[in-house]
């Protein structure tokens, strides 16, 4: 019998090392989608700024295991993570940190601009101090950036107008300074702008060309001088609690804008017509100013969008406006607080008996007899007329609260 020889497929070092890495390329790779070691680095930076007795037990940074890997973890580890994972051989990249909001103290650190996948930053919610790091400007992937309801500090950097593909930003109710940096106009993408509640001040230049923003919340600020160009494509604009002057011209164009407050500042002169024009407003809140009239257009047929108008707390003159009236879905006025002299007009009795739920006239000089709905029982209807020189009787509900004495009536009305 001839003796086989076993067949030698291994002939020499070299032929090994090829089957074996034709091997490894047939076979999936276990860990090809291992994160980037300089992401895990930058998440080991982020909890080391964290003060520890701040972490609590059950919170997203204690599940932060650096055993693990980020982007390979299961159930709860690296909570407030997310990752991209890519088809090919190349590293997991950190494109999420979305932090629960228990109070975490510390600060962010400049090794955040290393997460150069990032598309949101949410720190909402905690007690992270100092100022935003500069080297947030290498994170030219970031749409969302929220940092409210912290104690962060110091001025918005400039770099922030190089991440253009930013479409909200949140830094309000914070203890930032400073003005709002003109490169931030370049963020065309963005919809959502609010630094509300933070120690901001100065004058802010023409906001235009953030044209495709819907919402713009600057109030309980110290911004100053004329009310700022604005983006036509603005809905929701809340500039309270600031100390801008000046007229409201520049609002008279914002067609699309719905909800309009401009409350507790120095503006002056007219509420003009323009502003009554935007058929789109729903709430117009321009109290505690120094307006001195308000001219109302009268509408005919369908009305505008309005339904809460507070003009209380300024140095309103003249007769009740009439052509508040042909409003027809208008539920609430405030006119409290002013220099209105003059009748009810009867016309407002018509409403209150109709449509109107809150009327709020006290405060000022109005004469006169009440129109007679005024002085029926109404349901569910809110009116206040107290500290006026009406002819109000003691009997009727919503004389309740008295009149002025006659030393201010006499002469005052006629103002």
């Amino acid at each position: 019998m001839v003796k086989k020889t076993p067949t030698n497929f291994v002939s020499s070092p070299n032929s090994l090392l090829t089957i074996i890495a034709t091997i490894l390329y047939l076979i999936p790779s276990q860990f090809h989608s291992l994160t980037l070691k300089d992401d895990i680095n930058s998440l080991r930076e982020i909890a080391h700024a964290i003060d520890p007795n701040s972490i609590a037990p059950y919170s997203y940074i204690r599940s932060w295991d650096f055993k693990v890997d980020p982007c390979e973890s299961k159930g709860p580890q690296f909570l407030g993570i997310l990752c991209d994972l890519p088809l090919d051989n190349s590293s997991s990249r950190i494109t999420a940190i979305d932090l629960d909001g228990i109070g975490y103290e510390g600060f962010l650190t400049p090794a955040i601009g290393n997460l150069t996948e990032l598309t949101i930053l949410n720190l909402n919610n905690n007690k992270f101090r100092g100022p935003i790091p500069e080297t947030i400007r290498k994170l030219r992937k970031l749409t969302r950036l929220s940092l409210s309801n912290n104690f962060f500090t110091g001025a918005i950097p400039r770099e922030i107008g190089e991440l253009k593909k930013l479409q909200y930003i949140d830094l309000s109710m914070n203890r930032f300074s400073g003005t709002i940096p003109y490169d931030m106009t370049s963020l065309r993408s963005l919809t959502y702008l609010s630094l509300s509640n933070n120690n901001f001040s100065g004058r802010i230049r023409n906001l235009t060309g953030l044209w495709q923003l819907n919402t713009l919340d600057i109030s309980f600020n110290q911004f100053f001088g004329d009310l700022p160009n604005l983006p036509v494509s603005l809905r929701n604009i809340y500039f309270s609690h600031n100390i801008f002057s000046g007229p409201l011209t520049p609002l008279k164009d914002l067609i699309h804008v719905r909800w309009l407050d401009i409350s507790d500042n120095r503006l002056s002169g007219a509420i003009q017509r323009d502003i009554f024009s935007l058929r789109q407003v729903i709430h117009l809140n321009v109290s505690f100013n120094r307006f001195a009239s308000m001219d109302v257009i009268n509408y005919s047929g369908q009305g505008p969008q309005l339904h809460l108008l507070e003009a209380q707390g300024n140095n309103l003159r003249g007769n009740l406006p009439i052509n508040l009236v042909s409003f027809t879905n208008l539920t609430t006025i405030n006119l409290s607080n002013n220099q209105f002299h003059g009748i009810i007009p009867k016309e407002y009795g018509q409403k209150l008996s109709t449509l109107w739920r809150q009327l709020y006239l006290d405060h000022n000089f109005l004469t006169g007899k009440l129109p007679l709905e005024f002085t029926h029982t109404l349901k569910n209807v809110k009116v206040s007329l107290g500290n006026n020189c009406l002819n109000c009787p003691t009997n009727v509900v919503l004389c309740r609260g008295g009149q002025r004495p006659g030393t201010e009536c006499s002469g005052q009305h006629n103002i």
